[in-house]
């Protein structure tokens, strides 16, 4: 059996959708764009939608909007895609991490608040915004992140590139902070098959933004007129005619992801309660839609022997990952000054982390296939130990 790690749940829906858009002249700035932006910004309950072609576009232009740049620090996490991280540095801003909670995954209000009031006072006021991030689709404490941003006056932008359709204390994620953002990439949620969309309830936050996407144009300026420095972040109608064709079935596409993983965990209840599998909690009152399913092998095992799972699990034809390897460790970050033992509970659950097969139309044969390789591989374990 041969089982990917992800795989899109794309329909005649969506494929009509495209064609729609291939027999008009409308390829790109057309009306598809400020349609799909605005079935996003009703289904989150924000005032402005602004669609570009990736996450890491929408995170660049926020750090662009907001007006970070050099000699600025932002506090974040190192457990995350590295665009959260990279998009400071494209502006000379630098990330000051914080260790993660070692349950969720996220990092909390309380850390950050710790951490931020321990900095030297000239550093200190040197902090200007927190991007925190909702891991794997489980919401982080954004309420209490709201007001660490109101009491010391400090940007917050909420990561919810994983987290579309899940939800924390009655308001879904990327509705929090100052601006918020979702990415469509074809393991996400829903997909464009590249895209991006930044969520926020500022118009000065969105204009801008529209401008910077579009080679700093404003809205209704000539064509080669340009206010400011901007970028090529566009995306195109015939990305946005697929993701609006996937919110219309969103709830059907959450349905199926949270089916797959309660599948998982059911199979996988033994494991847990041997204490040879760790699953990554959540807070209460929240709602998840699930990105990844991603387990962590209890501290007893090392990381050579996650390692050991992943290559036993992809020779039996199950792809598989490590999620996610440590910002602060990549060779880039490392040359900034980061090492290892910077930040020991990221590292512990880096080391030990396990992504399985994830994916709307995952089929039961297939999860039981899973969980009986993963079975064997710690039967085979306990027998030559």
């Amino acid at each position: 059996m041969q089982i990917p790690l992800s795989s899109p749940d794309i329909t005649d829906f969506e494929r009509d959708a495209v064609l729609e858009v291939l027999n008009t002249p409308n390829l790109s700035l057309g009306p598809k764009i400020p349609e799909f932006e605005k079935i996003v910004a009703e289904y989150v309950n924000v005032k402005y939608a602004v669609a570009m072609s990736s996450g890491t576009a929408v995170l660049h232009v926020l750090v662009k909007t907001i007006g970070l740049g050099k000699g600025d620090y932002v506090l974040t996490t190192p457990f995350s895609f590295i665009s959260t991280s990279n998009c400071l540095l494209f502006e000379e801003a630098k990330p000051i991490f914080i260790d993660i909670d070692e349950s969720t995954y996220n990092i909390t209000p309380d850390d950050v608040e710790k951490l931020y009031l321990s900095l030297p006072e000239y550093k200190k006021k040197r902090v200007k915004a927190i991007i925190y991030v909702d891991v794997f689709g489980i919401p982080a404490d954004s309420l209490e992140f709201e007001k660490l941003g109101q009491k010391y006056n400090l940007k917050i932008i909420e990561d919810s590139a994983e987290a579309l359709g899940s939800s924390f204390e009655g308001r879904r994620c990327g509705f929090f902070g100052h601006a918020a953002l979702f990415a469509f990439y074809p393991n996400k949620q829903i997909t464009t098959g590249e895209g991006g969309m930044l969520l926020t309830n500022s118009g000065e936050i969105a204009r801008i933004a529209r401008s910077l996407r579009n080679q700093g144009r404003d809205e209704g300026a000539e064509w080669l007129q340009h206010s400011r420095l901007g970028y090529n972040y566009r995306i195109s109608d015939i990305n946005c005619a697929i993701g609006i064709a996937q919110m219309k079935r969103i709830d059907e596409i959450i349905g199926k992801r949270r089916k797959v993983k309660k599948l998982y965990d059911n199979l996988f209840k033994d494991m847990f309660n041997k204490g040879l599998l760790i699953p990554q909690r959540t807070l209460e009152k929240s709602f998840v839609s699930p990105f990844v399913y991603v387990l962590r092998l209890a501290d007893k095992f090392n990381k050579n022997q996650r390692d050991n799972l992943l290559s036993f699990l992809r020779k039996n034809g199950i792809q598989c990952s490590n999620y996610f390897s440590p910002i602060h460790l990549q060779p880039h970050y490392k040359k900034l000054g980061w090492k290892y033992g910077d930040m020991p509970i990221t590292e512990k659950v880096s080391e030990r982390t396990i992504a399985l097969p994830f994916y709307n139309n995952l089929k039961k044969n297939q999860i039981e296939y899973v969980v009986e390789n993963v079975n064997d591989f710690f039967k085979k374990f306990k027998h030559k130990n």
